[in-house]
């Protein structure tokens, strides 16, 4: 059974979901998400000997979430999940992350890599940092369009987002997943001027068969009082996260990496993407070769649990 406490983190407050006993495995959800976003996890790592850990990280569900937004930098974000390792009695675990919680996973990884035995991302590859800051990049790109853009200025995406949570969840969940026929090929998500974010998609009549009602009621529980802004002001920080990794450019994540995705994902149609993936064992050595499910979107362990836990379950009996 899966069972919840709080812990105290690096100055703040986390809700974590565990269960289980053995080597410690750390999943990280993405946006808009929460520790729920693991739900088919928890059962099959535990069975198989691991002791598994969902936070609600920063800004999200029942943890802390602080005004700043300067508090929501990727250096406070891997600072949150090496002092939850620690906090929990481990000296090292694996990383897991899926959507915004992979880029925290492979920077944990890149530097941690004493504390992080291995890892692996969903969704998001490990991304080389680019020339320019990449909200600067994508609204010089697509004309101020993209969806980070939008998400930018502070309490514009927050009201939209919270003005109907079901409705929020159920645009969002569907619109990337790869049941939708518009994501096969998946478009650039891109706001239209004077519209939002929930524009580019309607709510289903029904749901597809990897998400149900009841799962929609548990999101919009977790998000009842949290709202959206915490998970918003990691976007916010994008350009600052630019700066403050500069002394890892170019650098190789050390420990054993796993990369799995959906060719009907977002992430997967993003600029220089179709460059990136085919480099990724190149620009890091000790990554396993990508994992591409056909007609997953982005929402990849929640679309096909039992792909993504065998290969899991795979990587970490291998290590």
């Amino acid at each position: 059974m899966v069972e919840h406490r709080s812990v105290n983190v690096n100055g703040i407050r986390l809700h974590i979901a565990e269960e289980g006993e053995g080597p410690l495995v750390v999943l990280l959800h993405g946006f808009p998400e929460c520790w729920y976003s693991w739900r088919h996890q928890f059962a099959p790592l535990a069975a198989a000997g691991y002791r598994v850990v969902a936070p609600d990280q920063r800004g999200y569900g029942r943890s802390d979430r602080p005004e700043e937004i300067e508090a929501y930098t990727i250096l406070h974000l891997v600072g949150d999940v090496i002092g939850l390792i620690h906090a929990l009695g481990e000296e090292s675990a694996v990383v897991v992350g899926h959507d915004w919680g992979a880029p925290v996973a492979w920077h944990t990884a890149l530097l941690r890599p004493d504390v992080v035995s291995a890892v692996a991302g969903l969704s998001v590859p490990p991304q080389p940092r680019g020339p320019v800051p990449p909200l600067r990049a994508m609204r010089e790109r697509f004309d101020g369009q993209f969806y980070w853009n939008y998400f930018e200025t502070p309490g514009v995406a927050d009201a939209e987002l919270a003005a109907d949570p079901r409705t929020t969840f159920r645009r969002t969940l569907y619109g990337a997943c790869g049941d939708n026929p518009h994501n096969n090929p998946p478009a650039q998500p891109l706001i239209q001027p004077g519209g939002g974010f929930l524009d580019r998609v309607k709510a289903p009549e029904k749901l597809p068969s990897w998400i149900t009602e009841e799962d929609i009621d548990v999101f919009v529980a977790e998000y009842g009082e949290a709202g959206f802004t915490g998970g918003l002001n990691w976007y916010r920080n994008l350009d600052r996260n630019w700066e403050l990794t500069a002394a890892w450019q170019g650098a190789a994540v050390q420990p054993p990496a796993l990369y799995i995705t959906g060719d009907r994902d977002l992430v997967y149609g993003f600029p220089g993407m179709e460059d990136l993936l085919p480099a990724l064992p190149n620009l890091h050595p000790n990554l396993r070769e990508p994992i591409i499910l056909e007609g997953c979107g982005h929402w990849t362990q929640q679309e096909r649990p039992q792909e993504v836990n065998a290969a899991l379950l795979e990587f970490l009996d291998s290590l």
